[in-house]
């Protein structure tokens, strides 16, 4: 597998209680009609509107369907659809390297020697992880950015919240006063499963932690984010993985049978 540009080393685990501030309280109620929500959109997501690859080491920490996670992503993704996840234990080798490319994905187990080819990118991603995402869902995810949809309509809590309603859920913006940029804080969405997803710590307009829930509780998941390059050169040769000679072959129903891989650094 080619190497992501910049692997830095991760300086350490990032657990569930070290995270930081709690989560915002998103305003309730109907709100008043905002015409300017659609600007407040675009200013907020100006910078990750422009970010056509992005490379990122991931401190994972939660749980999915049940099961905990802990552990370390090397991410690499870039339009419109391709996406390279190696996963490991806190300190581990490698649990799992996931590379989605032209609407193929190739799944590896390492430790195991077994590997799965499909043509459904989304339905691996959830089995592996819970998160049931395309490549361009999970890029944008990453950065900060809405799903790609035509906004239907700004709402407005008073001078520091906006809302505006998407086709698959509704973006939330949020300034301190009037003479600072709205910043994107959080997304629910019904498209990509009942979610929440939370946005904290701006750094050159990229969150570096980000927060999932769904609403059912089947899903609550901390990322934090380090080592973040945009826009680097990501070809073709990055999203291959190298499959070894006699690697058993994994279906779907197997790994969706496993759950998601959690914690196992103590295997």
């Amino acid at each position: 597998m080619s190497r992501l540009p910049r692997a830095g080393a991760l300086l350490a685990a990032w657990l569930t209680s070290s995270c930081g501030a709690a989560r915002l309280a998103l305003p309730t109620g109907p709100g008043a009609p905002a015409p300017d929500a659609i600007e407040a959109l675009r200013q907020a997501t100006g910078v990750c509107r422009e970010i056509a690859s992005f490379s990122a080491e991931i401190a994972v920490s939660g749980r999915s369907n049940g099961q905990r996670l802990r552990g370390r992503v090397l991410a690499g993704l870039a339009k419109p659809s391709s996406a390279l996840l190696d996963a490991a234990a806190p300190f581990g080798a490698s649990v799992f390297i996931y590379a989605a490319h032209d609407g193929q994905v190739t799944l590896l187990l390492p430790r195991e020697r077994r590997v799965l080819r499909s043509d459904a990118p989304a339905a691996v991603l959830e089995a592996v992880t819970g998160l049931s995402m395309e490549a361009g869902d999970l890029r944008r995810m990453l950065t900060g950015c809405p799903p790609d949809e035509s906004p239907l309509r700004g709402r407005a809590f008073g001078s520091s919240w906006r809302s505006v309603e998407l086709p698959r859920g509704e973006v939330f913006l949020h300034r301190t006063s009037e003479s600072v940029p709205w910043e994107l804080v959080a997304m629910t969405t019904n498209g990509l499963g009942e979610m929440r997803i939370d946005f904290r710590e701006f750094r050159d307009g990229v969150p570096a932690s980000i927060a999932l829930s769904s609403k059912d509780g089947q899903l609550n998941l901390r990322l934090a984010l380090s080592q973040v390059e945009v826009n680097p050169e990501l070809g073709p040769e990055v999203f291959t993985v190298r499959v070894p000679d006699n690697a058993d072959p994994l279906s779907i129903e197997e790994l969706r049978r496993r759950g998601p891989l959690g914690d196992r650094s103590g295997e």
